[in-house]
């Protein structure tokens, strides 16, 4: 019996050391922010998008959330839905796509909670929607 036990807590712990990482948003990039040259923002509530393509809002922006840490979700169910969606671009490159919540199809939180931060940003850009 203590075997078995031994042997469950060894591979629990092995599990446990190939799960996702906490990360910010720079170190899921991977590469140099300041080359970004557009974020577009699109609403999942409303389905509008904006764009930033002023090089001083989009090194504002980044330089708010490139530091926030994305820790991984307990439960990685499928969900549905999302509040922003932000797409990094370089030239017309997608360089980099993200939810609040979800990084290449892995569920996230974040702390600091960036929605109020994004939802801040998303409402004061001056730019039309798409």
């Amino acid at each position: 019996m203590k075997i078995q036990i031994r042997l469950i807590l060894i591979f629990l712990i092995l599990l446990s050391g190939c799960g996702l990482e906490t990360k910010t948003l720079h170190e899921f990039y991977g590469k140099d922010l300041n080359d970004v040259t557009k974020i577009e923002i699109l609403d999942g509530s409303t389905g509008r998008k904006k764009n930033i393509t002023d090089k001083i809002v989009i090194n504002d922006f980044l330089r708010e959330i490139k530091d926030i840490k994305f820790i991984p979700e307990e439960n990685q169910e499928d969900r549905k839905g999302f509040r922003y969606s932000i797409n990094l671009f370089q030239g017309e490159e997608i360089t980099f796509s993200f939810s609040l919540n979800e990084i290449n199809d892995n569920k996230y939180y974040t702390e600091p909670d960036i929605y109020p931060i994004v939802d801040r940003i998303y409402k004061k850009l001056n730019v039309q929607e798409k």
